[in-house]
Formats: structure tokens, sequence, C-alpha cells
């Protein structure tokens, strides 16, 4: 059996690392992308990516809200947890089933999420 596959879309090169390792650790594989724009590059290619873990505020155009509109459009089955240190949006504007954590987020929250998202 493979591991859920979580993409992390974060901009942040150091808070990207720090997520995929938060990720591992726990016993999923994680892939990752540097802004939204790469985040949907991959997701045309990868079928397999169960969760997108996505901060909001990125570059390029797209931010983290955009994309989960535009994943819940297209790829309906996909887990989406949104997160941010800016921004805390409106609990009606994120896409159903979705997640929302302000960072700095607790890790085990997130881990459980992601587990109970990936059941």
């Amino acid at each position: 059996m493979s591991l859920p596959i979580v993409l992390v879309v974060e901009d942040e090169p150091l808070l990207r690392m720090a997520a995929i390792d938060m990720i591992e650790a726990a016993g999923f594989e994680a892939l990752e992308a540097a802004d939204a724009i790469q985040a949907v590059e991959i997701l045309e290619n990868r079928p397999d990516v169960c969760i997108v873990f996505t901060d909001i505020d990125m570059p390029r155009g797209m931010d983290g809200m955009r994309l989960a509109d535009l994943i819940t459009d297209r790829w309906p089955p996909i887990h989406i947890i949104i997160t941010s240190g800016h921004t805390v949006p409106p609990k009606h504007t994120l896409p159903l089933d979705s997640v929302f954590f302000s960072k700095p987020y607790r890790e085990k929250d997130v881990i459980a999420t992601i587990r109970q998202m990936s059941a």
C-alpha cells in the first residue's frame, strides 16, 4: 500500500522545508511547490495527490484561496488544508470540507487533520 501523498504549497523555503519534514516524519509522502502555479502543474501530472497543504499569501498572481477554489473545481476528491500567518479568512469563504490553521500552527493538529483526511 502506498503512502498518502501531500502536496505542500509554500513560497517561503524554510517554512516549506519544515512542513515537508513534519509531514514525512508523520509517515506521509510529501511533494513541494513554491507557488500556486507550480502546484497546478504538479496536480495536472500527479493524480495520486490526496491532500494539498497551502499557504494563502503567495506570489505569481494566484494566492492559496484561489488555488483551493481551483482544486475544488478541478480535483474535487483532493482535501485541502489552508494556512496563513497574516490572513484569517471568514469561514464562509473556505472551500467545503477544507480546514484552516493560523500560523504558527501546532504540528500535532495539522498531522491529526492529515490522518483524518487520508483515512
